[in-house]
């Protein structure tokens, strides 16, 4: 099954009891995302990075406030409906040259409190021109993160969230699932889950795949490989308690995983906080030989 975006006009015909798609509200998800690293900050072996995630968070949260107003594109918007196109995906959204400013903002923000490496990264971004702040950020849409200056790429792409987040918050847009092909990318910008979340209040035990860059959310069935699409080898793994909120789903048919974030346990939880102060289950689970399927915006891959 696939999720097809459609115009707001379509908004009653697409609609249905399962809503396939989430879409962000940044003027609250990144202080949200803030106060959670520091919570997880306390007497955690990564404490100082933590930390520093949170103040990236809160800057974030400030530049939510000023969001770009989103071009009037009805009529791409209903060729992507009409094609299955994400609409936020490049190449058919250019970005904003002046997501630019945000991340100068982002960096004058964080400048202050930042020390050592994350110091120098600040300093070589604000030295950068334009072409090269946005040919690193081309690379890391594209998923080629070598490309990219690693003590970087996370403040880059803090700022390409924000902006791709208020843009995604601003459409006028609906979804409805449908035969196709696989959704294990967000239908709104064509980026990869940082995990999932089984939901609680209306959407009780519904689960959802959040995205890395735009923040949306994106209907997925439970006990289903996000990669693969299979339900023959599902585990689901914890460090030491099966009742854990934070666990690994693990696919057997494609050897990947994805963690699962459980509100109905924890309703605290947040994806890419969590994600972040939960590695040592990222490593017990990749010594059985599996491969991490998700991007953590805080930690990206080296090769």
């Amino acid at each position: 099954m696939s999720i097809r975006i459609v115009p707001e006009g379509e908004l009653k015909s697409a609609a249905g009891d399962i809503p396939p798609l989430l879409l962000p509200d940044p003027k609250t998800l990144y202080l949200k995302r803030a106060e959670r690293f520091d919570t997880l900050a306390d007497g955690h072996a990564m404490a100082d990075y933590l930390r520093f995630c949170a103040r990236i968070a809160r800057a974030q949260h400030a530049l939510a406030a000023k969001p770009l107003p989103l071009p009037a594109r009805d009529t791409y918007l209903a060729q992507c409906a009409e094609h299955a196109l994400p609409p936020l995906a490049p190449p058919g959204w250019a970005r904003d040259a002046r997501w630019q400013d945000g991340l100068a903002a982002l960096l004058a923000d964080i400048a202050p409190v930042c020390q050592g490496p994350a110091a120098d990264a600040v300093a070589r971004l604000q030295a950068m021109d334009h072409a090269e702040v946005e040919t690193m950020a081309d690379a890391l849409q594209a998923g080629r993160f070598v490309d990219a200056d690693p003590a970087a790429a996370p403040l880059i792409w803090a700022a390409l969230s924000v902006y791709y987040s208020t843009q995604a918050s601003q459409l006028k847009v609906t979804a409805k699932p449908e035969p196709g092909d696989a959704r294990e990318l967000c239908p709104v910008c064509q980026q990869a889950p940082v995990a999932s979340v089984v939901r609680i209040g209306d959407k009780a035990g519904l689960r959802y795949l959040h995205c890395t860059l735009c923040e949306s959310e994106w209907h997925y069935v439970r006990a289903q490989c996000s990669a693969c699409e299979s339900s023959r080898d599902i585990g689901l793994w914890t460090l030491d308690d099966a009742r854990a909120a934070v666990r690994a789903e693990t696919c057997g048919e494609c050897n990947s995983y994805l963690k699962l974030m459980a509100l109905d346990i924890d309703h605290t939880l947040e994806p890419v906080a969590d994600d972040l102060a939960t590695l040592a289950l990222d490593a017990a689970v990749e010594e059985q030989g599996y491969a991490r399927s998700a991007i953590n915006p805080f930690l990206f891959p080296s090769s």
